[in-house]
């Protein structure tokens, strides 16, 4: 079995099994060093601008099939879909210097990035795409990050179980060169299933970490009053890991 497979195996034993060891005090303390761990050796193992593996075209799967949300039928989002995503913004704001609001066409006009990559999922299936989108980093450059931001929190549009979908990232996989603002998957405008019209890939991480209905990106200090504290939506209510590197 490839190492990358094997930690996702790895992983999606880890998380199942944990759910019931992470809902004592004891639990929580080891898998928060558990999680600080897996981060440094992550990082020592691997150089901070290490790519993820990329793929020619003859790789792409066939179907790339949605998870989590895949309809949503929430808030504004559904008036979104039936105009075809014309009205949608991105705000990008929080501990920036200068907050923008950009439309699909300020972000289809910025320097493209496009890569076949393998999106790996803490359930245990993988599938490979093409995306495109402009480099998260165009964006905190041109908004200017201030001196105490610290993690990048993605809002989404879409309410699963009650709750709003986030995710977060530090500023090491904020500024990694894979990680993008897809608008486009193997050539084509991304369905809904897959998040349209805009969602994160960060290749380096698990599945949950690439947010979905992207419709803000926020520069904050801390993740500590950010919804359950937690860093995303998983981590809040399933105890998943902050950390999720492939």
């Amino acid at each position: 079995m490839k190492r990358r497979n094997f930690l996702v195996a790895a992983g999606a034993a880890f998380v199942a099994g944990c759910n019931r060891i992470a809902e004592t005090d004891a639990g929580k303390s080891l898998l928060g060093a558990a999680e600080g761990w897996h981060k440094s050796a992550h990082r020592l193992l691997t150089n901070r601008e290490a790519l993820a593996p990329e793929y020619p075209r003859s790789a792409i799967s066939p179907f790339f099939r949605g998870n989590g949300s895949t309809d949503p039928q929430n808030g504004d989002y559904p008036r979104h879909v039936e105009e075809g995503f014309a009205n949608w913004r991105l705000e990008v704001g929080g501990l920036v210097e200068t907050p923008l609001s950009l439309t699909l066409d300020n972000l289809k006009a910025l320097p493209q990035r496009t890569q076949i990559t393998r999106h790996d999922c803490v359930e245990g299936w993988s599938a490979i795409g093409e995306w495109t989108g402009p480099q998260l980093s165009l964006l905190l450059e041109a908004a200017g990050l201030r001196e105490d931001a610290k993690f990048i929190v993605f809002r989404c549009a879409d309410n699963l179980n009650g709750q709003d979908y986030y995710e977060s990232v530090d500023l090491i996989d904020a500024f990694h060169p894979q990680t993008i603002i897809a608008h486009s998957l193997n050539g084509e405008p991304l369905p809904v299933r897959n998040g349209a019209p805009l969602r994160m890939r960060i290749e380096r991480q698990l599945g949950y970490k690439q947010a979905k209905y992207l419709t803000a990106i926020e520069a904050v200090a801390s993740l500590e009053d950010i919804a359950g504290g937690q860093g995303g939506y998983w981590e809040d209510r399933a105890g998943y890991q902050w950390y999720a590197g492939i």
